[in-house]
Order: structure tokens, then C-alpha cells, then sequence
């Protein structure tokens, strides 16, 4: 089963770090914090799948203890790290159905990052600090899947790892409702907001809400059945005591695929936690990697590329305006010119047939004729 995931999940979680940092030059640009942090979340977890699966293709070896021990802390830490992204940005999005608490000057801009920073980088760091505590070992090894927390299945540990994507879903789900409300209450306002903001438009507000919506209805089910596979796949230990959960913790535990693949439960829990970081960064891509801004910003980088071949962008064509040219009024019409002084032009008076000089006109070119 593992095997035929080798050339497909190296290229999607490859594909997946790419695609999730395409768009974060703008939204940097527009202060969105919330959104930055999801991209580098979902970045940062698919580059750490690619090296695993990469490294530990078809071998269960220790190669690199150090660069494990970092691994098994991103898995760790994006767990928390991508719902609380989710969470700011069902925050913010709040805060603009709101409109009087949107926040637009540079020092409310600041505030709103900090606060964004410590909700998606601080509070994920301590989450994993605090997996030392049900931490039975250094780490393990997976065939073909690579470094992999272990995590002492106890009563503890269901507070202290597996409970937090749950409650995070649960407040972002909140936020997310009492979004809804405050649109629906305040609809003129928030239309006259977004016409004025130049950094959100309805179009993105509305795809942050989709996005976020969307990882709600994820998470809180799937935190719920990984909740339930740990608990089937393995019998829940007492916690005896601190001593008895880290006895011989640097010891690390390496299964070749022929034996951990034969336990079902924990193929679908370990497929399913790799593979649904490379989702994340494929569904962010799906609503902003391809909108106006991201169009836009695409045409700007290949026009880039091409200029180092000597390929330039063809130059707009000037059309000058023939209608409003020889439509004037009678009298000196003024066109653009390459010099100092403008061009004056006296437009030619031609006389209609009903008047008296036409006709004698006619009759002057008759007798010249004769």
C-alpha cells in the first residue's frame, strides 16, 4: 500500500510547499497575517513530508537523529499551527463583519499581527513543549514514511496533544458564526467598509470565509477520528507515573513496512496525517491561486523570467482619438505635441447647399466654364 504512494506523495507534497507560498507576496502586502501563517504552516509540513519520504524510501535507517528530532516538532507543532491559522483569519474576518473594530491604522495593524503571531507561533511552541510529558520515546521510523512522534497513549495525552485541533475548531467555529451574524446585521456598513479598504476586497473577504469555513468542517471531524484511531488502534495506558513514561527515552523504535503495514488503524492514521497537510496547501491554492491578484501577479514573474531570455512585454499602442479629432467645436483645437508650444489647428469653415454664398459659388464655377 505504502509503495504506490512513493512517486505520487513525494511530487503532490513537493507541489504542495510551492503552491502554498505562490500567494504570499500580496498577502504580506496586505498586512494578513492570519493567512501568511497558514501558508507557511502548510509549507513548511509539506517540505518536511517530501524529505521524509525522500530519505526514507525503502529503508527504516536512523540516518539523521538531529534532523528527526526537528521533524517530529513540525508535524507536532502544524497540528495546532494550521487550525490556529484558521482561527485568525475567522478572527479577522469577524472583526470586519464588525466594521467598527476593523483595525486600519499602522499601530492597529501592528497589534493585530502580535496578536496573530502569538496565536500561530507561540501557542503551537508550547503545545509542543508540552508533548515531552506523554512522550515515550525520542522518536520512531516508518518505512517509506520517515521520523513520527510517539506519543504515550494515556489520559494525559488527550489533553495535552490530541484534544487541541478540537477545541481551536470549536472557537474558530464560533468566531466563524458570530461572523455570519454581524454580515447579515450589518450589511450596508460592511459594503461602504470594503468599497474603502483597498487591502480587502468582497472577493477576498469572501474566500477567507470559505477557506475558513471549509477548515472547520474539516478539522473537528477529522481531529475526532484521529482521536478515536489511537484509542482503537492501541489500548489506553494508565499514567503510572513520570519515571515510568520516559523510562529509556532515547531510544528510537524503526519498523520496516512489511510490519507496520500489516496493523490497518495505523496505515490510515499515519497516511491520513501526511497526506491532509498537502490538502491544506492545495485547497489554499485553490481559492486564492487563482484569483485577480494572483493572475496579475503571475503575468508581473514571467514577464521577469522572460526579460533574463530577452523577451519583453510589447509595448501599449497610443490611439489617437479621431472622433474627438475632427468632431470639435469650430474654432482652434489644440493637439498633443513632441514640442514646447502646442499645435493650433483652424478647422476649414465648409458652408452647407442652402446657403446664399453656395449658391453663388455654383454660379461663379458655371461662367468660369463657359
Amino acid at each position: 500500500m505504502t509503495g504506490l504512494n512513493y512517486p505520487l506523495y513525494p511530487l503532490f507534497a513537493f507541489l504542495g510547499f510551492v503552491v502554498a507560498l505562490i500567494p504570499l507576496p500580496w498577502h504580506l502586502q496586505a498586512w494578513n497575517s492570519g493567512t501568511c501563517y497558514y501558508m507557511i504552516w502548510a509549507a513548511l509540513s509539506c517540505l518536511n513530508q517530501f524529505i521524509n519520504s525522500i530519505v526514507w524510501h525503502n529503508n527504516a535507517i536512523n540516518w539523521a537523529p538531529i534532523w528527526c528530532d526537528i521533524s517530529i516538532r513540525i508535524m507536532l507543532g502544524a497540528s495546532v499551527g494550521i487550525p490556529a491559522a484558521s482561527l485568525c483569519i475567522n478572527r479577522r474576518l469577524y472583526n470586519i463583519a464588525k466594521t467598527h473594530a476593523v483595525v486600519l491604522t499602522d499601530e492597529g495593524k501592528r497589534r493585530a499581527v502580535l496578536i496573530d503571531t502569538l496565536i500561530c507561533v507561540l501557542f503551537p511552541m508550547t503545545v509542543v513543549a508540552l508533548q515531552y510529558v506523554v512522550q515515550g520515546h525520542r522518536f520512531d521510523i516508518y518505512e517509506d514514511i520517515g521520523c513520527h512522534p510517539f506519543i504515550y497513549n494515556t489520559l494525559p495525552a488527550f489533553f495535552l496533544s490530541d484534544s487541541w485541533p478540537i477545541i481551536i475548531g470549536l472557537v474558530s467555529s464560533v468566531y466563524c458564526g458570530l461572523s455570519l451574524k454581524a454580515f447579515y446585521l450589518r450589511h450596508a456598513q460592511f459594503t461602504h467598509f470594503l468599497k474603502s479598504n483597498k487591502s480587502l476586497s468582497a472577493s477576498r473577504y469572501f474566500r477567507l470565509m470559505a477557506l475558513a469555513m471549509t477548515e472547520i468542517v474539516c478539522t473537528i471531524p477529522l481531529a475526532s477520528f484521529i482521536i478515536w484511531i489511537n484509542s482503537a488502534a492501541q489500548p489506553v495506558e494508565p499514567w503510572i507515573s513520570w519515571e515510568n513514561v520516559h523510562y529509556d527515552f532515547s531510544r528510537v523504535m524503526q519498523y520496516p513496512s512489511a510490519l507496520w503495514t500489516t496493523n490497518y488503524l495505523l496505515v490510515v492514521a499515519i497516511q491520513l496525517t501526511r497526506w491532509i497537510v498537502v490538502v491544506c496547501a492545495f485547497i489554499f491554492f485553490a481559492f486564492f491561486g487563482f484569483a485577480a491578484e494572483a493572475r496579475k501577479n503571475y503575468s508581473i514573474a514571467f514577464w521577469w523570467v522572460a526579460k533574463i531570455f530577452g523577451i519583453y512585454p510589447p509595448k501599449p499602442q497610443q490611439h489617437i482619438n479621431l472622433a474627438r479629432l475632427y468632431c470639435a467645436p469650430l474654432g482652434p483645437a489644440i493637439l498633443p505635441s513632441a514640442g514646447l508650444l502646442p499645435v493650433y489647428v483652424v478647422k476649414e469653415l465648409k458652408q452647407t447647399s442652402s446657403s446664399p454664398l453656395s449658391w453663388e459659388h455654383s454660379q461663379s464655377k458655371k461662367k468660369a466654364l463657359v
